[in-house]
């Protein structure tokens, strides 16, 4: 018979992988591995989940490289043209723009890349070390940096002389890449529970606005920059200033240390990459401390406050009775709450701006612009039901009668007139302080009012007609599900199309008293009321049928 001791000799077994696992290399080796399939996995997956993407994500990457490839080339050339100072310092400015936009990517694309949120994995018994390798590794795939690396080259390029400029731009090129990608997830990785959160998704909506302002003035100037030749050819003088700051910054001084190298100022070059490089470090040093921190930290970033029903008692008071009144408060708390509803408002309000504000500042503005603003926000009639995505059962479980479902779309159409007309309104005012056209204010609101009520009735039919299905996160850069391109186009063009051809009597009566100097006043009267006429029209007719497609649009809401 067989003591209780005959068994140990096989207790030692798990000895050899545990003095392996401490040990830490064959792990965090398998770590990187691991990280590095991954992103390659969510690329691959991603592309073969729907043909039409891979298709446009193989043709933008293309046009993207062929794009980048004709930037660089015209930089390398542009020594020959211009002397090389003027042509480093171009490079030096667009070395500076593309640093700048991959710090800024993560504030407005952050929820759009999964690979770039390292929340995903702090329930993963990860060290900070290699996950910084892994995923540092991870973010040199992709189009990105690619296109910045060829970028780059042409940017070092433009000051390149010499064989000393070469061998700083073989240096200095691919650690102003690495930087740059570095300096994008460090961002990423600092703001990580911020941008996740519904006030980062809010804070990427506006930054998204003004980012997009902030390049059509970019692009103003410069037009006012590049359209004036000089005597000799293209005149870059006014880069001079600005790239004189920026090749002192890195990761700019590393590209522009191929400049200072074949100017034969050595040590200066080897500075500017010293910069650089010391720069990475401290990029580094600041991921992986966010990686950290992530990792053995709560997230009380989302944390709400309960503040009681007071608030919402209070707004009830500005509202109608019944269903209308209760329609029209979740209505404009989607609004406000709602990333991509949120989203969807700003975004139109803020195209409007920014063709107002280009208006203003080229010279060519008009107090009759505000009528886009009728037309733009006429778009948030679109979709009324998908935005509601599965809650929208609840609702569709009270849609009883067709008084139900007229209540139903009238509230949300007074939602969208409880900001929409307040916008229009100081919109005009500032145009017509803007231009000093006075005179023309009564008939612009006038027009504006009229679009913004065809608007409504062509959005609360194609809601009814042409529903389609919202993607099941809140990114609010998506606003839509994959497979419904066809209905989001058909929606956003028929409203717009719809909106001119529905208020074209308001329109058409309006150029004919411009062309004819008859009064325009009139307008002002009859533009809101011809409005409210054909929004009251058209939400009958979608309430009518709103009850026969009940099923089918409940299906669309539903769907993920």
């Amino acid at each position: 018979m067989n003591s209780p001791a005959t068994p140990t000799p096989a207790t030692p077994a798990p000895a050899a992988p545990a003095a392996a696992a401490h040990t830490g290399v064959p792990a965090d080796r398998t770590v990187v591995r691991t990280l590095v399939s991954l992103k390659l996995r969510l690329l691959r997956n991603g592309l073969r989940r729907n043909r039409g993407r891979a298709v446009l994500y193989a043709l933008g990457t293309a046009l993207g490289l062929l794009f980048a490839a004709g930037i660089a080339l015209a930089l390398a050339m542009l020594s020959h043209a211009v002397d090389s100072g003027s042509a480093g310092d171009a490079g030096v400015v667009l070395t500076g723009a593309l640093a700048l936009g991959w710090a800024a990517i993560p504030l407005f694309l952050f929820s759009s890349d999964e690979s770039a949120d390292p929340t995903r994995l702090t329930m993963l018994p990860l060290r900070p070390g290699p996950l910084l390798r892994g995923s540092m590794l991870a973010a040199l795939i992709g189009p990105g940096p690619l296109v910045s690396l060829v970028l780059l080259t042409g940017a070092a390029l433009s000051g390149a002389a010499g064989g000393a400029s070469a061998a700083a731009g073989v240096i200095g090129v691919p650690l102003a890449v690495l930087t740059v990608v570095v300096l994008s997830r460090a961002v990423a990785a600092g703001n990580a529970r911020l941008l996740s959160s519904r006030r980062g998704k809010d804070f990427a909506v506006f930054g998204g606005l003004l980012f997009a302002l902030l390049v059509q003035i970019a692009n103003v100037g410069s037009q006012s920059v590049f359209g004036k030749p000089g005597a000799d050819g293209l005149d870059l003088e006014p880069l001079a200033p600005i790239a004189a700051v920026l090749r002192w910054i890195p990761p700019v001084s590393a590209v522009d240390a191929v400049r200072t190298a074949g100017e034969g100022r050595y040590a200066l070059a080897l500075l500017q990459l010293a910069a650089t490089a010391a720069l990475l470090v401290l990029l580094l040093r600041w991921w992986r401390a966010s990686l950290q921190q992530l990792m053995v930290t709560a997230d009380a970033s989302t944390v709400e406050v309960v503040r009681g029903v007071h608030a919402s008692r209070r707004g009830r008071r500005f509202l109608p009775d019944g269903r209308v009144g209760a329609v029209m408060q979740r209505h404009l708390r989607y609004a406000w709450r709602e990333p991509r509803a949120k989203a969807a408002v700003f975004t139109s309000i803020g195209m409007t701006l920014v063709i107002c504000v280009l208006s203003i500042v080229q010279g060519w503005s008009t107090v009759y612009l505000v009528a886009i603003t009728g037309m733009f926000l006429g778009l948030q009639m679109l979709n009324l039901f998908g935005m509601d995505g599965s809650a929208f059962w609840m609702v569709a479980a009270t849609l009883l009668t067709p008084a139900d479902a007229r209540d139903e779309l009238r509230g949300r159409a007074l939602a969208l007139l409880s900001y929409a007309v307040p916008v229009t309104l100081v919109l005009a005012v500032v145009l017509a302080v803007a231009t000093g056209d006075w005179s023309g204010l009564p008939s612009a609101v006038g027009a504006a009012f009229a679009l913004l009520g065809s608007g409504i009735a062509i959005g609360a039919v194609l809601s009814v007609l042409a529903p389609y299905t919202m993607p099941a996160d809140n990114n609010p850069m998506r606003n839509a599900a994959p497979g419904q391109g066809g209905l989001v186009m058909l929606n956003s063009f028929g409203s717009m199309f719809g909106s001119v051809l529905l208020a074209s009597p308001a329109i058409g009566y309006l150029g004919w008293a411009l062309a004819t100097d008859a009064p325009t006043w009139p307008l002002l009267l009859a533009g809101p009321l011809y409005g409210t006429v054909v929004a009251t029209l058209g939400l009958r007719l979608a309430a009518g049928r709103l009850l026969e497609r009940l099923p089918e649009i409940l299906a669309k809401a539903v769907e993920r």
